[in-house]
């Protein structure tokens, strides 16, 4: 009968009474605890799995010693660039004793009984050994070593401890750097997006401009058409000569045909500026998608804070994006 849980990233294949080291856990000796990631129990009968876990399936368990593990040297060093980095590491672990196993609410795999060892009451006289005197100076001289390995233990631990302070102060270091890296960017962005915006509201202005004068164009040109059918009607209520009338006339309507073509031919340019314009608006419109698509939900917030915009931070990105369209 064998249950495999999960704790601390690892995986443990255990029966009742046994004795392992697992990762760290919160918790004194003699503690009761119970792990509820059962992936699979075994009966001795029928294997049981999860998906991942057991449903209502619990190792129970008891803590028996806690503490570090061995300690483990780690030594960095780059040749011929002074670089070297001595940093020593005692994982922390946790003991515990199984007790049992309860799945659906059942208790199985009762831990078994430690055979008691009876004293046997003989009792075997040692025989006695004379003890040699030891020297002195093989004393002094072993006291010495132990005193040296103490001093060569501490000033390593004194080492490490310095060695993962300067680690410490290097990381906050490098995550102020980031941060104001972060906020430069961030600045130069925004600056770069308000001169994209002026630029398009310059251009829109100068569409406009030309849009006018288009239209002014086409109003003279009109006006001028409308004198010469004026003419041209003059012309045929009061004609001072037959050939001089039909010259006139040939000439009204040549000036006629003329301007109308011209404001066939205006007409054109202005739809033509106005499919521009479209095409213009669009691409303006897939470029402004494309770029809030490159902002991130920090970024918005930080827009819609500058901006004052009350906002829910739970709120998602399409609707803190539309606040800040808005």
């Amino acid at each position: 009968m064998y249950a495999i849980f999960e704790t601390g990233g690892k995986q443990y294949k255990v029966s009742a009474g046994d004795v392992i080291r697992i990762e760290k856990i919160l918790g004194d000796v003699g503690d009761q605890v119970k792990f509820e990631s059962v992936l699979a129990f075994s009966d001795g009968e029928a294997l049981k799995t999860g998906t991942p876990y057991l449903d209502a399936a619990t190792v129970n368990a008891t803590i028996t010693d806690a503490g570090r593990g061995k300690k483990v040297i780690i030594f960095k060093f780059k040749a011929k660039k002074d670089y070297r980095k001595k940093q020593g590491h005692r994982q922390p672990y946790t003991e515990i004793e199984v007790d049992n196993f309860t799945i659906a609410g059942e208790d199985f795999g009762e831990k078994p009984e430690k055979p008691v060892v009876e004293e046997a009451e003989e009792t075997v006289e040692e025989p006695e050994v004379e003890e040699k005197p030891v020297k002195a100076k093989g004393r002094a001289k072993k006291a010495k070593a132990e005193a040296a390995a103490e001093a060569k233990e501490a000033v390593d631990e004194a080492e490490a401890e310095e060695e993962e302070k300067a680690e410490d102060a290097k990381a906050d270091d490098t995550a102020e750097k980031k941060v104001a890296r972060t906020k430069t960017k961030k600045a130069k962005a925004d600056k770069e997006a308000a001169e994209e915006e002026e630029k398009a509201e310059a251009e829109e202005e100068e569409e406009k401009a030309e849009e006018a004068e288009e239209a002014v164009e086409l109003e003279e040109k009109a006006e001028e058409a409308a004198e010469a059918a004026e003419e041209e009607e003059k012309a045929e209520e009061v004609p001072a000569d037959d050939t001089a009338a039909e010259k006139k006339a040939a000439k009204s309507k040549a000036k006629k045909a003329k301007a109308d073509k011209e404001v066939e031919a205006a007409e054109e340019k202005v739809e033509e500026a106005a499919d521009a314009e479209e095409e213009k608006a669009e691409e303006a419109g897939k470029a402004a998608g494309e770029k809030a698509a490159t902002l991130t939900k920090a970024d918005i917030m930080a827009k819609l804070d500058e901006l004052g915009i009350e906002y829910k931070k739970s709120a998602k990105k399409d609707e803190l994006l539309a606040l800040l369209n808005d």
